[in-house]
């Protein structure tokens, strides 16, 4: 079985999937913090993004890295600028000394949050970034661009809309992706014979979505989950009206008005 690092492991999204992940590959856990709960099989080994040295020890010897980890909320631009600017390229970095090509980078939809939600985009609409974090993810894409170009990583970078067991409001309707669908776009980008550097949308099958993910499908992805099973309970409990059009009709909801200076 090929190994694989997860960084950012003891987060939310990575306990939902490395369940998942066991059953065909050996995982490094990676993360400033302690990782919750490991079991046999797994590797823990603890490293700060801001730690190169550290990072290099941590992807040594895998066979591709799947990079969730930094901040993954808004807040000041020393907090994001530290995790997810230095960080990623830090990880990048390590990946490039320690020759693994093969890198899962956990982009976000929120690197085009200030589309509006009457408009489908696809994967070549110019960034939109709702926040410095939304900002982070369009740098880490373009880094994913210089790695794959220049040193030849081989890179699927798959802007997340929401991982979650099922969508919990009206907006998480048009961007919930389930786990098994986040593993399965993992497994692409950790397999497919033909990566260079691609961008897809992190979603289910989502009869509201606002993104045209045909890059994903060209790449062999078949969600298996859809949204639109837990409507009816979603809409019952949230009419999606805040008052304030910024959230109401931008694709990125919330994060278009949050601000931490």
């Amino acid at each position: 079985m090929k190994r694989i690092l997860i960084t950012g492991a003891s987060g939310g999204v990575a306990t939902l999937i490395r369940p998942l992940l066991r059953a065909d590959y050996r995982l490094r856990l990676s993360d400033r913090l302690p990782v919750p709960d490991p079991v046999d099989g797994e590797e823990v080994v603890e490293a700060d993004l801001g730690d190169l040295p550290a990072l290099r020890k941590a992807v040594a010897g895998v066979d591709g890295i799947v990079h969730l980890g930094g901040y993954s909320v808004e807040a000041d631009w020393e907090t994001i600028q530290a995790a997810n600017i230095v960080g990623c390229n830090n990880l990048f970095e390590a990946a490039r000394l320690e020759r693994v090509k093969r890198i899962i980078f956990a982009s976000s939809n929120h690197a085009v949050g200030f589309y509006p939600r009457s408009q489908t985009i696809g994967i070549d609409a110019p960034v939109r970034p709702d926040t410095r974090y939304g900002l982070s993810k369009a740098f880490g894409e373009a880094l994913a661009a210089l790695h794959a170009y220049k040193y030849g990583a081989e890179v699927l970078s798959i802007r997340i809309g929401n991982v979650g067991e099922k969508p919990l409001d009206r907006r998480r309707l048009a961007i919930w992706l389930s786990p098994r669908d986040l593993v399965q776009l993992i497994g692409i980008g950790l397999e497919h014979p033909d990566i260079r550097h691609e961008i897809v949308f992190g979603m289910s099958d989502n009869d509201r979505a606002w993104w045209d993910n045909s890059n994903a499908l060209r790449l062999g992805y078949k969600p298996q989950d859809r949204s639109e099973d837990f409507a009816e309970a979603v809409l019952a409990a949230d009419d999606g009206k805040s008052g304030d059009d910024r959230v109401d009709l931008n694709q990125g909801g919330g994060f278009c008005i949050a601000e931490k200076m």
